[in-house]
């Protein structure tokens, strides 16, 4: 699955437009978009997929990720089968057991072996899709099903500490990082999913560094963008223990500048796609870019941001 490319995050106010951003992502050259709920507007983005896929004619499209809790593998299955039928290798599933604070206001989970709940998910998803049926009783997941064939589709997990990469090196078709400074995604994130693969006996999937870009050269003003549209990390706790094993321990409602400087690619267009070329050079499989949009200029940041992803994307693979 590893092929260098680099694909950007939709973030769109409904489902509509995020069928239109996927739609202008596609005519920019960008061969992969990734969307979370709010990515599409809030809504399902399985099923602003479906239109999103008839609406366009190359583009790849991936979730990043639908969380594991509130959604049963085999109905995610059956979603992501109507999908690919619909379009034959343009979906890639990303899946991942998001956030204790969000899971349980919300669904009234109970959060219990965040990690074990994502292995069993894995383990069931993939063998009702890679091998065609599934006989699976866990702790977290119980899976009694069969299709009328296999359906390969690429499954790919969210990541954050050394453990969660492993499993992803032993189960996944790749690992979605997020907010993670890159000397941690070289120094222990890679070395992590080679060892969990190595268990499995398979080769190692590729690691999908999730990078938060801006194109704009003034640095204080990137600053104070990525300080307020990404200040919840900041207070989350998975978060704040990761940013302490990467060398930044006092992370409480805000970045120190330094960690900003190795979270946020920013610049010129092509220093962007520069900085995002260069995950890829040093080791990562491939660059998911979620730009982070000027709410005075939204359309304009959107188009520079999907410009820079696009010459990134050349240059990961000259």
């Amino acid at each position: 699955m590893a092929d260098g490319r680099v694909g950007v995050s939709i973030q769109a106010f409904s489902a509509p437009l995020a069928v239109a951003q996927i739609q202008q992502a596609e005519a920019a050259g960008i061969p992969t978009a990734w969307a979370t709920i709010g990515g599409a507007g809030g809504a399902d983005p399985l099923t602003t997929y479906a239109a999103a896929l008839t609406a366009t004619s190359r583009i790849v499209l991936g979730t990043a990720i639908v969380p594991t809790w509130p959604r049963h593998p085999i109905a995610l299955a059956q979603q992501a089968i109507a999908l690919e039928q619909l379009a034959p290798g343009r979906i890639r599933l990303g899946v991942g057991p998001s956030h204790e604070r969000s899971m349980v206001p919300s669904y009234g989970v109970r959060w219990e072996a965040p990690l074990a709940n994502l292995r069993e998910y894995l383990v069931v998803l993939r063998a009702l899709l890679h091998e065609g049926q599934v006989d699976f009783d866990g702790r977290h997941v119980v899976a009694h099903s069969r299709l009328r064939a296999p359906v390969p589709l690429p499954i790919v997990a969210s990541a954050l500490r050394p453990r969660s990469y492993e499993v992803c090196g032993e189960l996944a078709d790749g690992a979605i990082s997020w907010m993670t400074p890159k000397p941690f995604l070289i120094q222990e994130a890679l070395p992590a999913i080679r060892r969990g693969a190595q268990r499995a006996g398979r080769p190692a999937p590729p690691l999908i560094a999730h990078v938060p870009i801006a194109v704009n050269e003034d640095r204080a003003a990137v600053h104070a963008l990525a300080q307020g549209q990404l200040a919840n990390y900041s207070r989350t706790p998975f978060y704040q223990a990761m940013f302490a094993a990467a060398g930044f321990p006092q992370v409480e409602g805000g970045y120190p500048e330094g960690l900003l400087d190795t979270l946020v690619v920013h610049g010129s267009e092509q220093q962007v796609a520069e900085g995002l070329a260069a995950y890829v050079r040093d080791g990562a499989g491939e660059v998911l870019a979620a730009p982070l949009l000027d709410p005075d200029d939204r359309e304009g940041s959107l188009a520079r941001a999907f410009a820079a992803v696009a010459r990134a994307d050349a240059l990961a693979r000259a």
